[in-house]
């Protein structure tokens, strides 16, 4: 086995808690990264809103996915609708 292979199967355990936590204290961590996106844009005084912008989409997007990854509710049905059903047999010929 390799190092990498030792490394995820280390941090595999740690990987589910996190994302436990990520989905419990999602809106902290949303707020939080607003905070940080406003105290930096305002220290350079705008000069970089555009990279601060992007950076807090980013940001953002990673933690929704890394939150919402493996949740599955039995409300929520598959993303596409289902395909019209398979064709039934042939009507008989008379």
């Amino acid at each position: 086995m390799g190092l990498l292979d030792n490394l995820k199967a280390k941090l595999a355990p740690a990987k589910g808690k996190v994302s436990d936590l990520a989905q419990k204290h999602e809106d902290k961590i949303q707020h939080g990264i607003d905070k940080a996106a406003k105290v930096v844009d305002e220290r350079t005084k705008g000069k970089y809103s555009d990279r601060i912008h992007t950076g807090t989409d980013k940001a953002k997007g990673a933690m929704d996915r890394l939150a919402h990854k493996d949740r599955t509710d039995p409300g929520e049905g598959p993303a596409t609708p289902p395909g019209p059903p398979p064709p039934g047999p042939p009507p008989p010929v008379s």
